[in-house]
C-alpha cells in the first residue's frame, strides 16, 4: 500500500514503455512535456473508449491537445474534470516529462519499463 503511495506522488520524468510523451506545444507554453501513461489508462479502458468514444487518432503525435481543449472537456478533459478523474488545475500530474524530453510513443524491449534493461528507447511514429 505504501509502494502505491510513492508511485503515486512521483510521476514519472521521462517516457517509459508504452508512454506517450507530448511536448508539441508545452515546452513552448513554458510547462513540462506530458507523459502520458498509456499502458495504466489501457489496463483500465478498452482502445475504443479512448481512440473512438474520445476522439484521439491512433498515431502519437497527431492529435493537436490543448489546454483550452481539455478544460473545454475535449480529449483527456471528457475524463479529467474532476468527477471521473483528477482536473486540470492539477499541472504537475501530467507535465511531468524532462525539459527537452522529445514527443512520441516510447517502447521497446529495451526500455526502463516493464521488463526492460537499458535506456529508454523512442519508436516515432
Amino acid at each position: 500500500m505504501l509502494a502505491v503511495g510513492f508511485a503515486l506522488a512521483a510521476p514519472s520524468a521521462q517516457g517509459e514503455y508504452g508512454d506517450v510523451v507530448l511536448n508539441k506545444q508545452a515546452e513552448k507554453a513554458g510547462m513540462r512535456p506530458v507523459v502520458f501513461p498509456h499502458w495504466f489508462h489501457r489496463l483500465r479502458f478498452t482502445c475504443n473508449v479512448c481512440h473512438n468514444e474520445k476522439g484521439f487518432k491512433m498515431r502519437a503525435g497527431s492529435n493537436d491537445v490543448t489546454m483550452a481543449d481539455i478544460i473545454d472537456g475535449k480529449f483527456c478533459g471528457m475524463c479529467h474534470n474532476n468527477e471521473i478523474a483528477w482536473s486540470a488545475e492539477f499541472c504537475n500530474r501530467c507535465h511531468s516529462g524532462l525539459p527537452g524530453l522529445e514527443g512520441g510513443f516510447y517502447g521497446t524491449q529495451e526500455t526502463a519499463g516493464p521488463g526492460g534493461v537499458g535506456d529508454v528507447k523512442k519508436r516515432r511514429h
